[in-house]
């Protein structure tokens, strides 16, 4: 908690503790509108085309042929759509990070996740040792929560963090679950649907204090892992058993899952029209990768630099936001930290080394505007062994471009993703030129942030290796001893621009 001594509000709800500081906010100045609220709901693994949202009015494949969300339709007819907006990163971990702080993984150093549950398919044995990827991300940072509170929001985060153990206090949140990760604060397989009405009724609960008190918020909902039967209430289930068709097991499965978390999200519409703040109040929907698997249209998926990996739906609904509006400009997951900011009206400048530029002219433009940012490049660095079969690679997209350089056969793939979004065509070949400038503009991006890059492998040879020491870190945090119940306000610690 704060050093001035706030008064401490604790909020028992849902079988979950959250507590943070009852912060006082600054009113508005005379004559200026109050500063709007904003709702983050961050999806956990869902693809381009995992919802009935069309992502592109030119695609009509972008979009499930199968699964039913009614709600986040309802939020996109009345909001903005990005048909080209990407991931920070293909896994979680390293997503999260970079839209907390504007940053990218390659930047922070967090490139990749500890997993506990054989989820990675890497191994030391391969052609090349990957680099040490740290899954902290530092308190040093200065996240969109922090810039907020100094404006004087009243911040929330409940459902999964994963970044690590510190308690979210410690970057800006003054209410939260506390430090979760995959197992959700009971530390089960299943967190749904148990936690994604849980959440949701903490975050109502939420919002609604805040309005009682006239303070200005900022609600962040991040959902566990929601593709299986077992992550859906039986009534839900029984439902989508009820609407017939030809659907295989795995997709009514998909299907329930997917309609709970639209369920969840029109209890939350609702609470924004009934506490009669909709109309001031920005709700952002976005994923944090791709689905495993297949995407359809698109190439890959969950941790790989293919299209499917990594572009994944944004939709925007707020006050000067064109209702049904599609946006065809590429804005990436560092922009959603500026761009906050600016609709918050936070007047201060960003912290050092943001990288994302501002959505919000494109917000009030119709979506036809351009971003501004640092560099004209975006840059996936992926050096990981995951469940691409190229291995380690990174991405860079420029234009209509991408180039893909793998890292264990030096190849180096070309592709127009403006013609060719599934990614079958490679144009190295017919276009060494473009593969040069772009390898040359990857080099010096890489070397800017300092990234950590792969190495040779010495053991490697033939096909065959000795284990080495590789410095992937792939020990478990998902499932936490004492399941993080509860959690105490922590002091809180000075930060760095």
């Amino acid at each position: 908690m704060k050093a001035n001594g706030l008064a401490v509000c604790v909020l028992l709800l849902a079988g979950g503790l959250a507590v943070g500081p009852c912060t006082a906010a600054a009113a508005p100045p005379p004559g200026r509108s109050p500063r709007p609220n904003f709702v983050f709901i961050l999806g956990e693994g869902h693809g381009w085309s995992s919802t009935s949202i069309q992502m592109d009015d030119g695609v009509a494949d972008s979009k499930s042929t199968y699964v039913r969300t009614p709600n986040f339709e309802k939020l996109a007819q009345s909001g903005m759509r990005f048909a080209s907006f990407y991931a920070p990163s293909p896994r979680c971990t390293p997503s999260r990070a970079a839209l907390l702080t504007g940053k990218s993984p390659a930047q922070l150093h967090i490139t990749f996740v500890n997993e506990g549950k054989k989820d990675s398919s890497g191994s030391a044995y391969g052609k090349v040792l990957t680099p040490s990827s740290s899954t902290e991300l530092a308190t040093g940072e200065t996240t969109i929560a922090e810039v907020l509170q100094r404006v004087g929001y009243v911040t929330a985060h409940f459902g999964k963090w994963h970044l690590g153990r510190t308690d979210p206090s410690q970057y800006g949140f003054d209410f939260s679950d506390g430090p979760t990760s995959n197992g959700g604060p009971d530390n089960v397989d299943n967190p749904h649907p148990k936690q994604l009405y849980g959440m949701t009724e903490r975050g109502m609960d939420f919002m609604t204090r805040q309005v009682r008190a006239g303070r200005p918020f900022y609600l962040q909902l991040s959902h566990y892992a929601a593709r299986q039967g077992g992550d859906a209430l039986p009534e839900t289930v029984a439902a989508v058993k009820k609407w017939g068709g030809q659907l295989g097991e795995r997709e009514q499965a998909d299907a329930a899952a997917l309609l709970d978390l639209d369920l969840a999200f029109g209890l939350v519409l609702k609470k924004l029209e009934d506490l009669g703040i909709a109309g001031n109040t920005y709700v952002i929907f976005t994923t944090d990768h791709g689905t495993p698997g297949r995407n359809p249209p698109l190439a890959g998926g969950k941790g790989t630099v293919s299209e499917g990996g990594l572009r994944v739906p944004l939709v925007i609904r707020g006050p000067g936001v064109k209702p049904g509006a599609c946006s065809q400009v590429r804005a990436v997951g560092a922009d959603l930290f500026p761009t906050i900011a600016e609709l918050a009206r936070a007047g201060q400048p960003l912290p050092k080394g943001v990288e994302g530029g501002s959505l919000a002219p494109l917000l009030s433009g119709a979506g036809h505007r351009m971003v501004k940012r640092a560099r004209e490049e975006y840059v996936v660095h992926f050096p990981h062994y995951d469940k691409d079969p190229i291995g380690p690679a990174s991405a860079i997209l420029l234009d209509d471009f991408k180039l893909i350089r793998v890292y264990e056969t030096g190849a180096r793939q070309l592709f127009n993703i403006a013609t060719d979004p599934a990614e079958r065509r490679d144009l190295a070949q017919q276009m060494p030129g473009k593969v040069k400038e772009l390898d040359q503009r990857l080099t010096e991006y890489l070397a800017a942030m300092n990234a950590q890059m792969p190495q040779v492998n010495p053991s490697y040879s033939s096909g065959k290796a000795e284990p080495p020491q590789s410095t992937d870190r792939h020990a478990s945090h998902d499932k936490k001893p004492d399941g993080h119940k509860a959690h105490k306000d922590r002091p809180r610690k000075k930060r760095s621009q």
